[in-house]
């Protein structure tokens, strides 16, 4: 597989986990609750009944299976992130390090697109000021008055449009780099099971034979 299938199939190991995770954090799935009604302290003839809590889950009886299954899952994410780190030391560019900084170029980009794209403008805001006076009594009274906004742009125009063309140069190319090595790397994992395969599949497959799936 490539580096692209090997973070696909990473990211279908972690849904599965949470689902795993998920499922053992709850009490109710974990436990099992009886309640016995002491019918026979009131009516002396009766007899007491137990009832036990309905499992919220299909698996609420297969605790241990679970526990068993996310150990699982978790050896083969130790050994898939093994191998993806393999890999990626055999690309001739530092992938982690890249898509960083690749992140922090796009961001940058984004900045200054924004920027060359504003433009001097005058508004006028009708009543949209407050001043204040004194009245015939002497008193302080507010009084509302037109106002005139005018924008500049504050910045030499040529030199961001300059900046956000370097910028958004640079980060095509890093990622043109970065798609190149997703497709073409290597990694050195065997998946054992299909990633489009369903939750329930896959943990029926590992109770079955837990080295076969």
């Amino acid at each position: 597989m490539n580096l692209k299938e090997a973070f696909r199939f990473q990211n279908k190991l972690q849904a599965l986990m949470e689902e795993v995770q998920d499922f053992l954090s709850r009490d109710d799935n974990v436990t099992l609750v009886e309640n016995t009604y002491l019918y026979k302290k009131v009516v002396p003839e009766a007899e007491n009944e137990t009832v036990v809590d309905t499992a919220p889950t299909e698996y609420a009886g297969r605790v241990t299976e679970m526990v068993e299954f996310l150990m699982y899952l978790m050896a083969e994410r130790e050994k898939l992130s093994k191998a993806i780190q393999d890999a990626k030391r055999a690309l001739p560019i530092d992938m982690d390090r890249e898509v960083s900084l690749n992140s922090k170029r796009q961001e940058i980009a984004r900045i200054l697109n924004h920027m060359a794209d504003l433009r001097n403008s005058e508004v006028m805001m009708p009543g949209g000021g407050t001043g204040y006076r004194f009245n015939q009594e002497g008193n302080q009274v507010p009084y509302r008055c037109d106002v005139k906004r005018v924008t500049t742009i504050h910045f030499d125009r040529k030199v961001i449009r300059n900046f956000a063309r370097q910028m958004n140069k640079k980060s095509d190319l890093i990622f043109t780099e970065l798609d190149g090595c997703l497709i073409n790397s290597k990694v050195d994992y065997r998946t054992p099971f299909d990633v489009n395969d369903s939750f329930a599949e896959i943990f029926e497959n590992f109770v079955g034979d837990p080295n076969a799936v």
